[in-house]
């Protein structure tokens, strides 16, 4: 096996029977590996907008912390929570499953890139760096519109 990049289109890809011999079976391999690592960076902005929703829903409003402390402003009682410790768990278990995914399919990707195959890591880049960025700008871009329109 070689330790450095080659252009080749037989390669063995992660396991024994991913096995390429063809240039069409090199570009199947390749499409793939791209969208292994499209899956990898939509886990990542998934993990990302679940984090961002539980700190949403598990927080206590300005306006409910203003009231509170009004109405007991001589008391020592702690702030009232917003939401049940079941749903903390179920956000902070999904946030748990998220990584989970995450890792297992960044070491496949990761392993694809051990192959030492150009086509394979270009198949990587593209799916990371190009088609991520898409789904990180629109999720930003809908996160920016749903704060403005919480504001008014």
């Amino acid at each position: 096996m070689a330790m450095h990049f080659i252009f080749s289109d037989e390669v063995v890809l992660l396991f024994d029977f991913w096995s390429v011999h063809s240039p069409t079976g090199m570009a199947l391999s390749v499409l793939v590996i791209l969208l292994l690592a499209v899956l990898y960076e939509s886990i990542k902005v998934g993990k990302a907008r679940l984090l961002y929703q539980a700190l949403m829903n598990l927080s206590i409003p300005s306006q409910q912390l203003i009231e509170a402390a009004d109405q007991d402003s001589s008391s020592s009682d702690s702030l009232p929570v917003s939401r049940s410790p079941l749903r903390w768990f179920l956000c902070h278990f999904g946030q748990s499953l998220l990584h989970v995914a995450q890792v297992v399919v960044g070491y496949f990707v990761m392993l694809a890139v051990m192959s030492y195959n150009t086509w394979i890591f270009f198949g990587v880049v593209l799916g990371s760096a190009g088609c991520s960025q898409g789904i990180a700008s629109s999720w930003k871009l809908s996160a920016e519109a749903s704060t403005c329109s919480l504001e008014f």
